[in-house]
């Protein structure tokens, strides 16, 4: 029996999100910027397929192809004469669903591969007797052979996305290493030309290296004499012993079709700042310029509080596992104004909260830019995963001296942290009840104070390419050592270039930090309308919350490359750590039998003593944290981030015990099942779906109704051409 780790459970949780009443209330004008815009984002949200591995694009098609001929429901008759059982049948349904909710076949929350729960014959058996088998037999032949292999694969490097030798990225070619990676972002840099919409391929020429550079755009060519080209630094270039080639083009097609639906939705937008926002994206994917989307970031902070909100472009870099190349997302969203309400009051609150985060205040930005802070239902959200919460843009120069927004996807939160008492693990009975009443409540003051006051604080000291400084280096001084600031930023070095692999993660400790250090604030809560007792439960569940998902955290954790594979859970898991470590009782992980006799592990929280040495503890950390980023102290930040990170069985605790209890009562991450949006007669309609493996596939077999074939095709031969690049 194949890990447990490795497939997805048949009853595993499947939600659909609920966005028909937000929706309802848009304009006819408002109904076809949000269509058009979710088109943009269901197109660019298939490059994810061929940023997550090599045979991701293969399978999409392979399901697609048969789904489009048979229903689930109809397929169900053909899976019986294929053999399969109803409990086989149901596996292949939840594998399919789960690539599409990934966007391919590896957890967007974790990186590890899934493979489906039912024997490889099983499911060729199903191929050839489908619909789809019968009416093109040849096709769906070369298809099944051409993904089979890797669709069942569980070689170590195949387990996990990585480089080298690692694990599997499409990020880069297979032949590429950390050394590479290393190398090309000293190129990049030296060009002042940006990692995010790129991926890098490397060959050997008579014993030169040789590497190209991808940008994603609709253009394939590399000199366009084009009106709003942009500089995107396209050519041949020595660089040390090596060549660099800058080339346009990755994408393409979807990149074209992505920059037809945003020229559709700026018909429709409701201002001249968001038609200047879409016409700077347009110009981004057009030429694959990450400046222009920087100048569509500018413009998009400056719409503030839009009915329909959306994002889209290459954006986080979670998945990069050197942290500099975004993947591809897109969302569309309609404003909660109740809930947006308490958000603008946090915003509000600010400037008083922001001197109580435990560094000088040298160290934070000279002015708080108020940003946009609301709620949103989601009618779309194309990528590999659904956050509950995002604080962007993601350039850190952007976001220090012009602003940023927050949000919180409301209709996420709603459905995402459901929890019954029977699946609730690791916790004592008695606190069961109350996290299950106060779980919500609670994760959306953290949230809050993750994106606003966590991403959004903190200063990086930089020196600019003019030599000039942005603080006065005769006179700020290092809280920790009381010596002068002796490091910073120069020039195009940025806090993503500098961290590289321990980037994402460090930062998203620093912002859940300040979420545990600023919710022990009673204004803050009164702001979330918790006052009195209540009050107390939700500070009390919220770090109780972030002690128990730092021991689930160990789930991501492969002792085999002692790597983590997902950032948030990384960063849960040195707060326990460091929590832990303040000791007095503050913090237990208790290892012991389950009532099945299986290993089981219990932690506790003396709610006493957070107000004391847990706040003490964090304020601690949290200032470490900030000075090392502010300072640019790449050598000092990793030796604390990755000492804390470490997995061991040495000390007080056997983590890698407990990671094994972890694993054995895991309980699978949630997908969400999406509407789509038509239109008819000139109005758009928006079709909903029920929340089972059934809806989330067909709502991805009726997401490209007028060009499927077309899609597919395309995909085939972008996966097709770079074939080579991962022998």
């Amino acid at each position: 029996m194949v890990d447990s780790q490795y497939y997805l459970p048949n009853d595993i949780g499947i939600s659909a999100l609920d966005c028909r009443e937000a929706f309802k209330l848009l304009s006819p004008k408002e109904k076809l910027y949000a269509h058009y815009l979710s088109r943009a984002a269901w197109y660019g949200g298939l490059v994810v397929l061929i940023q997550t591995s090599p045979e991701s694009a293969k399978i999409y098609v392979l399901l697609q192809k048969m789904f489009r001929a048979q229903t689930p429901l109809q397929m169900q008759e053909t899976a019986t004469a294929a053999g399969l059982s109803a409990e086989e049948y149901q596996a292949f349904l939840v594998y399919a669903a789960g690539l599409f909710a990934n966007m391919g076949n590896y957890k967007s929350f974790g990186d590890t591969k899934f493979i489906p729960n039912l024997p490889k014959e099983k499911f060729k058996a199903l191929v050839w007797e489908s619909l789809a088998f019968k009416e093109d037999p040849s096709g769906t032949e070369v298809l099944w052979n051409s993904c089979c292999e890797p669709l069942y694969s569980l070689e170590e490097k195949q387990k996990q996305l990585g480089l080298g030798e690692k694990g599997i990225t499409a990020y880069f070619s297979g032949n590429c290493c950390l050394e590479d990676a290393e190398f090309a972002q000293k190129f990049l840099d030296s060009k002042n030309l940006s990692a995010y919409n790129t991926r890098l391929f490397k060959t050997e020429v008579d014993g030169k290296r040789c590497y190209e550079v991808r940008l994603a755009s609709a253009k394939t060519e590399d000199c366009c004499a084009e009106e709003g080209e942009g500089k995107t630094c396209c050519g041949r270039f020595e660089f040390e012993d090596a060549v660099f080639c800058v080339k346009r083009g990755d994408y393409s097609f979807l990149m074209e079709k992505v920059c037809q639906n945003l020229e559709k939705a700026k018909v429709n937008a409701a201002d001249e700042n968001q038609r200047r926002m879409l016409e700077e994206y347009i110009r981004s994917f057009t030429y694959g310029s990450v400046e222009a989307h920087k100048e569509g970031s500018r413009f998009w902070i400056k719409d503030k509080g839009p009915i329909v909100e959306s994002y889209i472009g290459f954006i986080e870099s979670y998945r990069d596992p050197f942290g500099s190349r975004g993947e591809f997302e897109g969302f569309v969203a309609v404003v909660n104004k109740a809930m947006s309400a308490r958000f603008a009051q946090l915003v509000s609150s600010a400037e008083v909260l922001l001197p109580e985060l435990p560094w000088p205040p040298a160290f934070e930005k000279d002015r708080f830019l108020k940003p946009d802070f609301t709620s949103l239902d989601v009618l779309t959200f194309a990528g590999s995963g659904i956050p509950a919460g995002i604080n962007i843009p993601n350039y850190d120069d952007i976001r220090q001296t012009e602003g940023f927004k927050n949000v919180s996807l409301g209709n996420v939160l709603a459905v995402a942290y459901a929890t019954q008492k029977d699946k609730l693990t690791f916790l004592e009975e008695k606190d069961k009840d109350l996290y299950i009443k106060w779980k919500g409540p609670s994760f959306e003051v953290q949230v809050g104070l993750h994106e606003l006051l966590g991403h959004g604080s903190g200063k990086l000291f930089v020196q600019d390419d003019k030599g000039k400084f942005n603080f006065d280096q005769t006179a700020v001084r290092n809280p920790e050592t009381g010596e002068l600031i002796s490091s910073w930023y120069k020039g195009s070095e940025t806090w993503d270039s500098k961290f590289s692999t321990i980037a994402s993660s460090y930062e998203e400790c620093r912002a859940e930090c300040v979420g545990l250090y600023l919710c022990l604030s009673k204004q803050v809560l009164s702001i979330f309308g918790h006052e009195g007792e209540d009050a107390e439960e939700v500070l009390y569940v919220n770090w109780l919350n972030m002690v128990r998902a730092g021991l689930l955290g160990l789930e991501f954790y492969t002792p085999e490359s002692k790597s983590w594979r997902q950032a948030h859970m990384q960063a849960r898991f040195v707060i326990l750590r460091v929590l832990l470590e303040a000791g007095e009782g503050l913090v237990c992980v208790k290892e012991c039998t389950g009532t099945d006799g299986r290993p089981d592990a219990v932690i506790t929280l003396d709610r006493s003593k957070i107000n004391t040495v847990g706040k003490s503890a964090i304020q601690r950390f949290l200032c470490k944290l900030q000075v090392y980023k502010s300072t640019a102290d790449v050598e000092g930040g990793r030796a604390l981030y990755e000492g804390y990170s470490a997995v061991t069985s040495d000390g007080a605790h056997d983590f890698l015990r407990l990671r094994e209890t972890v694993l054995l009562r895991k309980e699978a991450r949630k997908m969400f099942v999406q509407a789509n949006t038509f239109i008819k007669d000139d109005a758009v309609e928006l079709i909903e779906y029920e929340g089972s493996a059934e809806g989330l596939i067909q709502s991805f077999i009726e997401r490209f109704p007028d060009d499927s074939e077309e899609v597919d095709a395309q995909l085939l031969e972008m996966t097709r051409k770079d074939s080579l690049c991962w022998c």
